[in-house]
């Protein structure tokens, strides 16, 4: 009878043999993307990985792991998460809508106080194709939701002043800024702009830029908010403007983007103020610079695609870039593919494989990573990394 207690007081042990405080301190340290499958291990493990007291004690401990935020066309409801320390893809839960079965566009997402967030953007049913009556119209939003990633919950936050879309973002100092974009009744772009502070949860209205900018892209850039306008804009109009926040004042700023006429581009700065910048018109190159340089130096390009039923390699388009640590990733995309039967035609393949590399390598070695889990694929919506 004896021996029968002892071994049940043993079962209802985290880990055998530990303390319950200390077993708890070696689960929290186990990255996010190991949770799945260490759930399965006991009733007792799954309890506490779902537990507040769980989150709470990862939380002030800062143990967040890494991760990378995907959002992909495939399934517009559904973001999706990778850890690199597990190589492993889930799924979040889905994010709150103000209709479900809508779609949301043209938003910002962005990382910051170990928080992820999607700002603003715009709503429109999912076949737009069918759109009847003023019901049916785009609903520009001014809603900004946080992803929890120590309760895995999302949440509503302080939204912005203004709705917007195609807007500027970018975080500086710890506070997320954002400027110009559009809404259905301003077809010129905006030129307002506003900052939150995450830990007041509390939106303040800025200086307005001095034009209008929409589709335009945000950085930070030596400790200000560089706003990156569209490519091919009027002669006398700046391409680019920068925020500082200590004078809270505008000025041109440096565009980035004047060595080339890319069609496409996207950028990712990784920890040591480097740039990278992939100059998508035709080759995929990707060139990289310190933010104090003036030069570009090529280091590689995007990988090609190489389908096993097609004879040459292809050029992705619509995929993802990021950084995360020292490692760009590659995200999702499409590929033109040529079906040589009747009069012959081109079909869009939509991918779903991620490829990594080393930034610190010269020239880029890219290496094959765990593909996007469930239906994720082709071009990625939105895309952002958070590190611990």
């Amino acid at each position: 009878m004896e021996q029968e207690q002892e071994v049940a007081t043993v079962s209802l042990e985290l880990i055998p043999g530990l303390p319950d405080d200390l077993a708890l301190r070696c689960l929290a340290k186990i990255s996010h993307g190991f949770h799945g499958r260490l759930e399965a291990v006991s009733k007792r493990w799954r309890e506490v990985f779902r537990s507040s007291e769980y989150s709470s004690f990862k939380a002030s401990e800062g143990w967040c792991g890494n991760w990378l935020f995907v959002l992909t066309e495939a399934d517009n409801n559904e973001w999706i998460a990778y850890d690199p320390e597990a190589n492993w893809w889930h799924s979040l839960p889905r994010i709150p809508r103000p209709k479900h079965q809508w779609n949301h566009f043209g938003f910002a997402c962005v990382c910051v106080s170990q928080k992820f967030l999607v700002i603003g953007g715009y709503y429109a049913p999912c076949n737009l194709q069918f759109q009847q009556g003023p019901n049916q119209r785009h609903v520009v939003t001014n809603d900004v939701l946080q992803f929890d990633p120590f309760k895995k919950q999302w949440s509503r936050v302080a939204s912005m002043h203004s709705p917007r879309s195609h807007f500027a973002c970018s975080v500086v100092n710890g506070k997320v800024y954002v400027a110009g974009g559009r809404t259905l009744s301003n077809a010129e772009g905006l030129s307002l702009a506003e900052v939150y502070d995450p830990q007041k949860d509390r939106w303040e209205e800025l200086p307005s830029m001095p034009m209008p900018q929409m589709d335009c892209m945000g950085l930070t850039y030596r400790g200000g908010f560089l706003v990156l306008g569209e490519l091919f804009g009027a002669p006398d109009i700046p391409a680019s403007v920068i925020y500082d926040p200590l004078d809270k004042t505008w000025c041109k700023g440096e565009d980035i983007r004047r060595s080339s006429k890319a069609m496409q581009l996207a950028i990712a700065i990784v920890p040591n103020d480097r740039f990278y910048i992939v100059l998508d018109s035709g080759e995929s190159s990707i060139k990289t610079r310190e933010t104090d340089e003036s030069e570009w130096h090529v280091v590689g390009s995007v990988p090609p695609v190489v389908l096993p039923d097609h004879i040459r390699p292809l050029e992705a388009f619509g995929y993802g870039f990021a950084v995360l640590g020292q490692d760009l990733y590659v995200v999702g995309g499409k590929v033109l593919k040529w079906e040589e039967f009747g009069a012959g035609r081109f079909d869009i393949v939509k991918l779903k494989t991620v490829k990594a590399c080393n930034s610190s390598d010269v020239p880029l070695k890219w290496r094959e990573i765990k593909p996007m889990c469930r239906s994720a694929r082709g071009a990625v919506i939105g895309c952002a990394t958070m590190e611990e």
